[in-house]
């Protein structure tokens, strides 16, 4: 029986067969609402802190199975954890937005909880398919980083200092271009074979998608008024949703016309 061949078409290096792979689910990103209001400057204080929150807790499991994996060929070439770890910038910025006591305080949504769990799975059981994540977040915080940062600043009065935004922040790449010029230049050394790198490009989709679910705002974990008696948001394939747990003046859109925008599914 003949092994199937690798796509022809496939782009040879890795870091362009990721772009490629990813350029669907990166425009769904792009045009999220969240995303597109954020752009605008309309974005809310506490929108913005739950999203910063959401990142505290995937940047700490993503990182922590980059620690457990640093020495692992599938990962070695991209271990650069001085130019690219954000888990202290992040602490920084929680103890702004929640207070001295913030580990106490901070949100840990469903979706976030299904994104850390995910982490935790590449990590321990598929660790080849770790570069998939790993590119996702850098190259993206390193892309957009800097003008998210100045956007947030000017729509939430922050300080000049950039308190509140040390996680947009690399102090340790004077480059953001040669940096991921670098990167990619690693990534394409990474051996794998056809099987493995169809996995690494799926993979990656799935960390968009479930970055994308963490913009969501969560359901309340109690004394919500139940269904019947809640205004709810109809959608277009005809479910509906509670307004009463995403208010529309929070977050700029409904789940309904997320969905019906065609970047989240039910």
């Amino acid at each position: 029986m003949e092994r199937p061949q690798p796509d022809s078409s496939m782009p040879q290096d890795l870091s362009e067969a990721l772009k490629e792979a990813t350029k669907e689910v990166h425009t769904q990103a792009e045009n999220a609402e969240f995303m597109k209001n954020f752009q605008k400057g309309e974005l809310t204080q506490e929108g913005f802190k739950l999203v910063m929150a959401s990142l505290y807790h995937i940047y700490v499991a993503l990182e922590e199975e980059i620690e457990r994996n640093k020495e692992n060929p599938v990962y070695t070439p991209l271990y650069f954890p001085e130019e690219l770890h954000r888990r202290a910038s992040l602490e920084q910025d929680m103890a702004f937005w929640y207070g001295p006591r913030w580990q106490e305080a901070i949100p840990y949504t469903q979706a976030t909880k299904r994104y850390v769990q995910r982490l935790q799975e590449v990590g321990r059981t598929e660790p080849e398919l770790l570069v998939a994540h790993a590119y996702t977040r850098y190259l993206g915080d390193l892309s957009g980083g800097q003008v998210l940062k100045k956007i947030a600043q000017k729509a939430l009065n922050l300080p000049s200092s950039g308190e509140g935004l040390a996680f947009f922040t690399f102090p340790n790449i004077a480059s953001a271009t040669k940096f991921k010029q670098l990167y990619r230049s690693r990534m394409n050394t990474l051996e794998m074979t056809p099987e493995v790198r169809q996995r690494v490009l799926d993979e990656a989709k799935t960390a968009f998608l479930l970055n994308i679910q963490t913009w969501l705002p969560p359901r309340r974990p109690g004394g919500s008024p139940s269904p019947a008696s809640s205004p709810r948001h109809l959608c277009c394939d005809g479910s509906s949703h509670s307004a009463f747990w995403w208010p529309r003046s929070l977050w700029g859109f409904t789940p309904c016309e997320f969905k019906c925008a065609g970047s989240w599914g039910p």
